[in-house]
């Protein structure tokens, strides 16, 4: 069971209990153990060029007596975030994410990004299995894989190809430690992971898309 609190410019994700959680976060990234994932929403003027963000970031969250939580920043408007939930057998598997394209990248491509917005597809991933590391690892690639699909999918057109990703996308998963090992597309949790996160990430995608098309091109 977690709990969704959304107070702007934030995002909290508490889970009932402390558990690992594996990411790539600005605040403790890898393999730590946490009670929260946090979203913080930011303009480009919080961010200006010369700025410190993790000691920026680190004042933001000890004012909020949140030090300790694994923090995804983000442009998009942070209402618009996105949630999925998906059970196979007994695992169940909750997505939430905040989907911005305003510096999309096709993989193995770079296009000069100077003076614009900058976006981002940040992925929480909460799932009720316990694992070993190796299928907290394997867990980890469904969760990009399925970011990935969504995206695809999504048909964002730049001048290499289909989006895949943003230059800032990042994903965290938290899970129990467990006996789990193996977390592939043949297992229950690869359905149920692969399921939530392209779900949460299609949506948001939708979402981003029709706000762009009406001329709303500064959430993310």
């Amino acid at each position: 069971m977690i709990r969704l609190t959304l107070e702007r410019p934030w995002l909290d994700v508490a889970f009932e209990t402390e558990m690992p959680v594996l990411s790539w976060a600005i605040n403790r990234p890898g393999l730590v153990r946490a009670q929260r994932i946090l979203w913080r929403e930011v303009r480009n003027a919080d961010l200006p060029v010369d700025l410190d963000v993790e000691a920026w970031l680190a004042s933001e969250l000890k004012a909020r007596g949140a030090g300790d939580a694994v923090t995804f920043l983000t442009s998009r408007d942070i209402r618009a975030y996105t949630e999925s939930t998906a059970t196979v057998e007994d695992v169940t598997a909750r997505a939430i994410a905040t989907v911005g394209f305003s510096n999309a990248e096709r993989v193995g491509h770079r296009i000069d990004r100077s003076g614009k917005d900058w976006g981002t597809v940040n992925v929480a991933l909460c799932l009720s299995e316990g694992l070993t590391e190796a299928a907290r690892l394997e867990t980890m690639s469904i969760v990009v894989q399925a970011r990935t699909a969504a995206i695809v999918d999504a048909s964002v057109r730049l001048p290499p190809g289909l989006a895949t990703g943003t230059g800032t996308d990042c994903a965290a998963v938290a899970a129990p430690e467990g006996q789990a090992q193996y977390a592939g597309l043949h297992t229950a949790i690869g359905e149920a992971v692969g399921r939530a996160v392209y779900d949460a990430v299609w949506e948001g995608a939708q979402d981003w898309i029709a706000s762009n098309r009406t001329g709303d091109i500064a959430n993310g």
